[in-house]
């Protein structure tokens, strides 16, 4: 028998983990309005004596930060465009299919999701290169970046489709219905949740891409903010305060997404579950 206890201890036990895991997002805030000779003080304060808000204004004109925050909206964009509209068909075809090139197909997906982006960047590039696609690097990032969410979209629109029943599809063919017809008709309208909240998090994820821009985009103007943000570091760099109110800055619009979205987001992750 259960202990009438047991999920008070649960509740307990959840909200230390979540305060442990919201901890750097609290530091990141709290620190950005400190100044430079309290983020250094011993023993550290949990919030700041004389709160210096103004630090959000002069990195936002001194770091051109609009500038970032639209490249990144672009490119978080056009992958999330792409992913969307080759990755739902990808999915589909290996939710109702079943051979053995189905399985190879499956099989080569989750491989690319094992494959680091640091791995891949290499190749990409000397490919892009050839094919002239340097020349435009945003488009080149996009691709890049969207081969390497489109095994995770693959994945869980996958098992979006597979909670779909067969028989209605069935019935529309029945009915004179096409394959295509029957897809886009019956099994997109059911499966909609799924892929919106997949969609949902590659943008997330894309917004704050790192690794490709780094590589590929060489103009700062077309530079996304994750590596605008890389502009700050270096052997001497004491400016603390400014860091953190660029990654609060940067951070908030994506954290006011889940935060708005997360009722959705955890129905849709857990809509293929049960079929």
């Amino acid at each position: 028998m259960t202990r009438p206890y047991t999920p008070w201890l649960l509740l307990v036990l959840a909200l230390a983990l979540a305060a442990l895991y919201l901890f750097p997002l609290y530091w990141m805030y709290v620190t950005s309005l400190k100044s430079s000779s309290e983020i250094f003080a011993n023993p550290p304060t949990f919030w700041p004596r004389n709160p210096e808000p103004s630090i959000y204004a002069e990195v936002w004109t001194r770091r051109t930060m609009p500038t970032f925050l639209w490249n990144s909206l672009v490119i978080a964009t056009g992958v999330t465009a792409i992913t969307v509209l080759l990755g739902t068909g990808c999915a589909y075809v290996l939710a109702r299919y079943r051979n053995p090139w189905i399985d190879v197909g499956l099989f080569a997906v989750l491989m690319l999701q094992v494959l680091p982006a640091s791995v891949m960047v290499t190749p990409l590039f000397v490919g892009f290169n050839q094919v002239g696609l340097l020349g435009y690097p945003r488009t080149a990032v996009v691709l890049a970046a969207a081969a390497k969410a489109m095994p995770f979209f693959v994945v869980l629109v996958r098992a979006t489709f597979m909670s779909v029943p067969r028989e209605l599809e069935e019935a529309a063919l029945v009915d004179g219905n096409s394959r295509i017809g029957a897809f886009f008709s019956i099994v997109l309208p059911l499966a909609r949740n799924g892929i919106l909240v997949c969609a949902i998090l590659t943008f997330m994820s894309s917004f704050g891409e790192y690794i490709y821009s780094k590589s590929i985009i060489q103009s700062p103007t077309l530079q996304p903010a994750s590596v605008g943000l890389s502009g700050f570091l270096g052997p001497n760099t004491t400016d603390w305060s400014a860091i953190m109110a660029y990654s609060a800055i940067y951070v908030t619009p994506i954290l006011a997404i889940f935060v708005l979205l997360q009722r959705r987001i955890v129905a849709g992750l857990t809509s293929g579950a049960l079929k």
